[in-house]
């Protein structure tokens, strides 16, 4: 058995699929096997995966299966894996050639690490480079749980390395969410183990117009989701909580921003400022907002 196993869903991937699984040969590190999951696409996905059957031989496990979505999908990799780490990579995002060394030598040096992520850069839908984002300012690694709850940290997806031992530990993701399913794994995990850090730009994330996060209200009901489930756990009272809704509804504010819903993205950003007053940024947004509200009137 493979020492990694890389686990992409897909659903109606076959535009961007291949630059996903090239991106995973290109790995320095090459003890790794593909685990293909098909949720169901209606698109020539199989097609795109034929000739690497051929290419790949066991290095590839294509499972399809009908639609159930994102966690399902990765579930179902999960189930089919048996390496000691997974490694996460959607169907339209692209690993950079150290991705699995630096991730497995993070991990090497902190063995009381459940999970390890890393930092990212964007893409487009045509692969055109955009911002990096350049990871925390502070708690980047170590007992994080309660900065998982409270959104001050993020955990990119696509640079993401867990231990299949954590599944033991915490269980599948939750297919009940169909919104920061991700996050919740993370915290989970993170509630009894150390997370480590990749200070490096490892993975592309293919920003999409039309991807989940997109929509602020379905955003909104999946972290209000994902508060209530986790909170009373320990770090999670009720400050975090506070801090958790404010830093959802400033989210909000600023996906309504730019969809150019003015007065619904300034009643947002006062509702996270009433929530969590303490937070500086809350105050930027709100104030921000209200001076761009009120030049409109």
């Amino acid at each position: 058995m493979p020492k990694v196993d890389v686990i992409i869903p897909a659903f109606n991937a076959a535009k961007y699929l291949p630059e996903a699984i090239e991106s995973v040969i290109s790995q320095g590190f090459a003890d790794w096997r593909i685990v293909l999951v098909d949720d169901g696409s209606t698109d020539h996905t199989r097609q795109v995966v034929d000739p690497y059957f051929s290419r790949l031989g066991e290095k590839i496990l294509y499972i399809r299966q009908e639609n159930r979505g994102l966690p399902a999908a990765r579930n179902a990799a999960i189930r089919a894996s048996g390496s000691e780490f997974l490694a996460l990579l959607d169907a339209d995002d692209i690993w950079l050639p150290c991705r699995l060394s630096e991730s497995l030598k993070t991990l090497a040096e902190r063995p009381q690490a459940g999970l390890c992520y890393g930092l990212v850069a964007s893409i487009d839908s045509e692969g055109k480079l955009g911002s990096v984002w350049t990871g925390n300012s502070r708690n980047v690694a170590g007992r994080i749980a309660p900065q998982i709850y409270m959104r001050k940290i993020d955990l990119p997806c696509p640079t993401i390395t867990f231990r299949r031992a954590c599944v033991d530990d915490v269980g599948l993701f939750d297919e009940s969410m169909r919104a920061t399913e991700d996050r919740d794994m993370w915290l989970r995990i993170a509630l009894l183990h150390e997370v480590a850090f990749v200070p490096e730009v490892i993975a592309y994330y293919r920003v999409s117009p039309i991807s989940m996060s997109s929509d602020p209200e379905r955003m909104l009901r999946a972290q209000k989701q994902f508060i209530r489930k986790h909170y009373g756990a320990p770090g999670c009272g009720l400050r975090a909580r506070q801090i958790a809704l404010a830093r959802a509804y400033k989210q909000r504010a600023e996906a309504l921003n730019a969809k150019g819903k003015k007065s619904a993205a300034w009643k947002s950003a006062m509702q996270a400022l009433a929530l969590y007053p303490l937070d500086i940024d809350n105050l930027r947004t709100a104030a921000s907002l209200s001076t761009r509200w009120l030049s409109r009137n």
